[in-house]
């Protein structure tokens, strides 16, 4: 009994020690209080603004983003491929600042609800002695398409150091993984249900005045 309780004791302990050694996740967001969310059933995910030296990062990025959105059953999207059709009919050059105008156009041309936009602000690595750890930081928000008001942003910084890879010389989590870890868990941070489609289809979006172009900086909330 003595060593049951012992073993016990040790297996919460390591528990609380891998819990503590886990890479960790920062987000910040915002939402609108006064907004349901649950007419939004069918987005588009438009090209991501890219802030890095990885030319391929916010290619990345955004198709990672697609699938994790899909994959959560958060709402429909709209393929990229129709998207960027649309956006070359328009004249606009991926990853490049769109105005309201345009957005509310292409919003009526793809038929949805809302854009989900991103800009890629760090892709690199985390060097600690010998061990190199990838560093993602990432900026989304949520536009609807037709009053082009921000409903929801969020910004993620994730490791993939941890103590537990030091001490037990386990391989760290590669770009790949820890991009889709932040993605997810910035996702996770939209005051929806997660039930794919939501409420059907016919909800209105209450009328603002703010509006916001593809330029996190220029974001009115």
């Amino acid at each position: 009994m003595r060593d049951l309780i012992k073993n016990t004791i040790t297996l919460l302990c390591i528990g609380l020690l891998l819990q503590g050694c886990a890479a960790k996740t920062k987000i910040e967001e915002f939402s609108r209080e006064d907004v349901d969310l649950s007419y939004i059933t069918k987005i588009a995910v438009l090209p991501f603004e890219n802030h890095t030296k990885d030319e391929f990062a916010a290619q990345r990025m955004r198709d990672i983003t697609i699938t994790q959105v899909l994959a959560m059953g958060l709402f429909d999207v709209v393929d990229k491929g129709v998207v960027d059709s649309a956006l070359m009919d328009f004249a606009v050059e991926p990853g490049k600042p769109i105005d309201s105008p345009i957005l509310k156009r292409l919003g009526k041309r793809l038929g949805v609800d809302a854009f989900l936009m991103g800009e890629v602000n760090e892709v690199g690595e985390d060097r600690r002695g010998s061990m190199s750890f990838p560093l993602v930081s990432l900026t989304m928000r949520l536009v609807d398409s037709k009053a082009v008001l921000v409903l929801w942003r969020a910004s993620g910084h994730k490791s993939g150091y941890s103590t537990m890879y030091r001490l037990f010389g386990i391989s760290p989590k590669d770009s790949f993984e820890v991009s889709m870890e932040l993605v997810r868990d910035m996702l996770l941070t939209i005051p929806v249900s997660g039930v794919k489609g939501g409420m059907e289809s016919g909800g209105e979006m209450p009328e603002a005045g703010p509006v916001v172009e593809q330029g996190g900086d220029n974001a009115t909330q």
